[in-house]
This record gives structure tokens, C-alpha cells and sequence, in this order.
């Protein structure tokens, strides 16, 4: 079925809003991230926060690179899922124990919803991207969607190589 330019139309709408959406949620997470790594306990946990927060600087580069592919300035609007994602990781921190694996645990669990959400909007604005035609930002958000896919591994990784069972102990 060919899509009329209407379609066509409120389809990039739709694009060009979940880019500005993701654009403050990424932007937000660098924030998250740094204070999350000062909160972890594990030297490895909180590397890989800090690591993938200046992964998460360059994303927003990237997605200023769409913005710019799109003849648009890279702006924000209030992403509710990443607020509500980053408060609960707020109290994760309140309601654990400095110092412990389970904190640790925690942040990563807190982690992970992030990232699965990052995944799930990067793949849907990948997909977007293809069907409008937009190969080079098609190309770009997929990089992206794999660096959220290796860092949700990573932590993965993480929690099953020792954390997890470190926290078992206390």
C-alpha cells in the first residue's frame, strides 16, 4: 500500500518527536550516570557507568548529526518514561545501603530498565528511519542501538560474574 504524503507527513512528525524525546532522556542520563557511579560500591560498576556516560555524550552528537540530516536544530522535550526510570534509580540509591553489593545490584537492575528502554526507542526510530527513506540517519541510530545493546551485556556481565553473588553474602 503507498503511503500519501499525509501519511507520509505525520509518520516524520512522529520521528522527529521521539528524536526529540530520546534527545532529553539521553541528556538526563548523563546527569543519572555520573551520580550513579559516585553512588556504586564495585570499582567495575561504577567504570562501566562512567563509561557509558561518555558513551551516551557521543549518542547525543549522533543524534544532533539526525537532527541535522533532517535540516532541524537538535532540541529536547520531556521524556516521561526516562523520568520515571531515573527517579526510581534516585530511590534505589535512598533505600539501599552505601558501600554494599546490593546497592550495586540494585543500580545495575536500575540500569538495565534503562537501557531496555533505550534499546526498544533506538530500534523503533532505526526502523523509522528506513521506511522514510533516511538511510544515514538509519545508519547512525543503529550504531547507537548496538552500543545500548553492549552496554545492557556489560552489565549483564557484571551482575552474574560477581556482584550478584557478593550480594547473596551480606
Amino acid at each position: 500500500m503507498k503511503r500519501t504524503s499525509q501519511q507520509e507527513g505525520a509518520l516524520m512528525e512522529l520521528f522527529v518527536n521521539s528524536l526529540k524525546d530520546i534527545n532529553w532522556a539521553e541528556k538526563q542520563l548523563v546527569k543519572a550516570l555520573k551520580k550513579m557511579a559516585k553512588a556504586a560500591s564495585s570499582g567495575d560498576v561504577s567504570k562501566a557507568f562512567e563509561d557509558h556516560m561518555t558513551q551516551t555524550e557521543g549518542q547525543i552528537e549522533r543524534l544532533a548529526q539526525v537532527f541535522e540530516l533532517l535540516g532541524k536544530k537538535p532540541t529536547s522535550k520531556k521524556c516521561e518514561a526516562m523520568e520515571g526510570l531515573l527517579k526510581e534509580a534516585d530511590e534505589l540509591i535512598e533505600e539501599t545501603e552505601e558501600g554494599t553489593e546490593v546497592r550495586d545490584v540494585a543500580l545495575i537492575a536500575a540500569a538495565q530498565k534503562v537501557e531496555h528502554y533505550e534499546i526498544a526507542t533506538y530500534g523503533t526510530l532505526k526502523t523509522l528511519a528506513g521506511t522514510l527513506g533516511l538511510a544515514e540517519a538509519q545508519k547512525l541510530l543503529q550504531e547507537t542501538l548496538e552500543e545500548e545493546k553492549q552496554a545492557d551485556f556489560l552489565l549483564t556481565e557484571i551482575a552474574e560474574d560477581y556482584v550478584n553473588e557478593e550480594a547473596s553474602k551480606e
